[in-house]
Protein backbone atom coordinates (compact mmCIF):
# COMPACT_ATOMS: atom_id res chain seq x y z
CA UNK A 1 0.00 0.00 0.00
CA UNK A 2 1.60 3.23 -1.20
CA UNK A 3 1.11 6.54 1.23
CA UNK A 4 -0.28 9.27 0.67
CA UNK A 5 1.27 12.26 -1.29
CA UNK A 6 0.86 15.53 0.16
CA UNK A 7 1.39 17.90 -3.06
CA UNK A 8 2.64 21.39 -2.01
CA UNK A 9 1.57 24.61 -3.68
CA UNK A 10 4.22 25.21 -6.17
CA UNK A 11 4.08 29.49 -6.50
CA UNK A 12 2.40 31.60 -3.74
CA UNK A 13 -1.17 33.18 -5.33
CA UNK A 14 -4.88 32.30 -4.93
CA UNK A 15 -6.34 28.78 -5.55
CA UNK A 16 -8.85 28.08 -8.05
CA UNK A 17 -10.94 25.06 -9.50
CA UNK A 18 -8.79 23.36 -12.13
CA UNK A 19 -12.52 24.00 -14.66
CA UNK A 20 -11.71 27.78 -14.13
CA UNK A 21 -8.26 27.37 -15.99
CA UNK A 22 -8.23 28.87 -19.12
CA UNK A 23 -6.93 25.98 -21.25
CA UNK A 24 -9.61 23.19 -22.23
CA UNK A 25 -6.91 20.31 -21.56
CA UNK A 26 -6.39 21.41 -18.32
CA UNK A 27 -10.15 22.42 -17.28
CA UNK A 28 -11.21 19.05 -18.40
CA UNK A 29 -8.35 17.74 -16.34
CA UNK A 30 -7.65 15.23 -19.24
CA UNK A 31 -3.84 14.68 -17.98
CA UNK A 32 -4.96 14.63 -14.50
CA UNK A 33 -6.88 16.25 -11.75
CA UNK A 34 -5.42 19.00 -9.94
CA UNK A 35 -5.81 22.73 -8.80
CA UNK A 36 -4.67 25.70 -9.75
CA UNK A 37 -3.00 28.67 -8.80
CA UNK A 38 -3.27 32.28 -9.63
CA UNK A 39 -0.23 33.84 -9.25
CA UNK A 40 0.96 36.99 -6.73
CA UNK A 41 2.30 39.32 -8.83
CA UNK A 42 5.23 39.39 -6.49
CA UNK A 43 5.79 36.47 -4.29
CA UNK A 44 4.67 34.19 -6.87
CA UNK A 45 7.56 34.64 -9.36
CA UNK A 46 9.70 31.94 -6.91
CA UNK A 47 8.47 28.70 -8.60
CA UNK A 48 9.09 25.28 -5.72
CA UNK A 49 8.94 21.83 -6.08
CA UNK A 50 5.98 20.79 -4.68
CA UNK A 51 7.13 16.93 -3.90
CA UNK A 52 10.19 15.25 -3.00
CA UNK A 53 11.45 13.57 -5.65
CA UNK A 54 13.66 13.27 -9.11
CA UNK A 55 12.68 16.57 -12.18
CA UNK A 56 11.58 13.60 -14.95
CA UNK A 57 11.05 16.83 -17.43
CA UNK A 58 12.00 20.18 -16.88
CA UNK A 59 11.15 23.15 -19.53
CA UNK A 60 11.57 26.89 -18.51
CA UNK A 61 7.12 26.54 -18.57
CA UNK A 62 6.79 23.92 -17.36
CA UNK A 63 7.79 20.58 -15.42
CA UNK A 64 7.51 17.06 -13.77
CA UNK A 65 8.72 15.80 -10.48
CA UNK A 66 8.30 12.09 -9.78
CA UNK A 67 7.82 10.93 -6.39
CA UNK A 68 9.93 7.75 -5.14
CA UNK A 69 6.56 5.28 -5.33
CA UNK A 70 6.83 6.85 -9.49
CA UNK A 71 3.28 9.50 -8.59
CA UNK A 72 4.07 12.48 -10.77
CA UNK A 73 2.88 16.24 -10.42
CA UNK A 74 3.09 18.48 -13.49
CA UNK A 75 3.28 22.43 -12.71
CA UNK A 76 2.55 24.52 -15.85
CA UNK A 77 4.12 28.07 -15.45
CA UNK A 78 0.73 30.15 -17.46
CA UNK A 79 -1.38 28.99 -20.69
CA UNK A 80 0.80 29.35 -24.22
CA UNK A 81 3.78 29.85 -22.23
CA UNK A 82 5.32 27.58 -24.25
CA UNK A 83 5.25 30.02 -27.27
CA UNK A 84 7.98 32.12 -25.50
CA UNK A 85 10.92 30.03 -25.53
CA UNK A 86 11.61 30.08 -22.11
CA UNK A 87 11.64 34.16 -22.20
CA UNK A 88 10.94 35.47 -18.89
CA UNK A 89 11.99 32.03 -17.28
CA UNK A 90 15.33 31.46 -15.26
CA UNK A 91 16.13 27.52 -14.32
CA UNK A 92 17.83 26.23 -11.43
CA UNK A 93 18.02 22.79 -11.38
CA UNK A 94 18.18 20.59 -14.41
CA UNK A 95 16.40 17.13 -15.76
CA UNK A 96 17.82 14.45 -13.46
CA UNK A 97 18.18 16.37 -9.95
CA UNK A 98 16.89 14.64 -7.00
CA UNK A 99 14.77 17.62 -4.96
CA UNK A 100 13.17 18.33 -1.71
CA UNK A 101 9.51 20.00 -1.51
CA UNK A 102 9.59 23.45 -1.21
CA UNK A 103 13.13 23.88 -3.66
CA UNK A 104 13.43 26.82 -5.86
CA UNK A 105 13.18 25.31 -9.27
CA UNK A 106 12.55 28.07 -11.40
CA UNK A 107 11.90 32.15 -11.05
CA UNK A 108 9.91 33.86 -13.41
CA UNK A 109 8.87 37.12 -14.83
CA UNK A 110 5.22 37.54 -14.34
CA UNK A 111 4.40 40.94 -15.29
CA UNK A 112 6.61 40.51 -18.73
CA UNK A 113 4.56 37.23 -19.17
CA UNK A 114 0.98 38.81 -18.88
CA UNK A 115 2.49 41.79 -20.31
CA UNK A 116 2.24 39.39 -23.25
CA UNK A 117 -1.50 38.52 -23.28
CA UNK A 118 -0.89 35.13 -21.61
CA UNK A 119 -2.89 33.40 -19.00
CA UNK A 120 -0.10 33.47 -15.55
CA UNK A 121 -2.04 30.57 -14.47
CA UNK A 122 -0.41 27.60 -12.89
CA UNK A 123 -2.13 24.41 -12.96
CA UNK A 124 -0.78 21.95 -10.53
CA UNK A 125 -1.69 18.30 -11.92
CA UNK A 126 -1.65 14.56 -10.43
CA UNK A 127 -0.78 13.19 -13.60
CA UNK A 128 -2.15 10.10 -14.71
CA UNK A 129 -4.48 10.27 -11.23
CA UNK A 130 -8.31 8.78 -11.19
CA UNK A 131 -9.84 12.25 -9.62
CA UNK A 132 -11.29 10.32 -6.57
CA UNK A 133 -7.80 9.21 -5.73
CA UNK A 134 -6.84 12.87 -5.09
CA UNK A 135 -8.30 15.60 -2.10
CA UNK A 136 -8.27 18.98 -3.32
CA UNK A 137 -7.21 19.93 0.76
CA UNK A 138 -6.96 23.98 0.11
CA UNK A 139 -9.94 25.75 -1.03
CA UNK A 140 -10.91 27.39 -3.73
CA UNK A 141 -10.53 31.18 -3.13
CA UNK A 142 -7.73 30.93 -0.18
CA UNK A 143 -4.62 31.93 -0.71
CA UNK A 144 -1.84 29.74 -1.13
CA UNK A 145 1.65 30.65 0.27
CA UNK A 146 4.95 28.36 0.60
CA UNK A 147 4.25 24.93 2.08
CA UNK A 148 0.66 25.33 1.75
CA UNK A 149 -0.69 21.97 1.10
CA UNK A 150 -2.32 22.29 -2.29
CA UNK A 151 -2.79 18.47 -2.42
CA UNK A 152 -3.41 15.20 -0.87
CA UNK A 153 -2.50 11.99 -3.34
CA UNK A 154 -3.84 9.06 -1.55
CA UNK A 155 -2.82 5.62 -3.10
Amino acid sequence: MTSPLTVLAPVSGTVIAMSDVPDPVFAAELVGPGLAIEPDAQDGSTVRSPIDGTIVKLHPHAFVVQAADGRGVLVHLGINTVQLEGEGFTLHAAEGDAVTAGQTLITWDIAAIAATERSTTCPVVALDAQADAVDRTAAVGSNAGDGTTLLTWGA
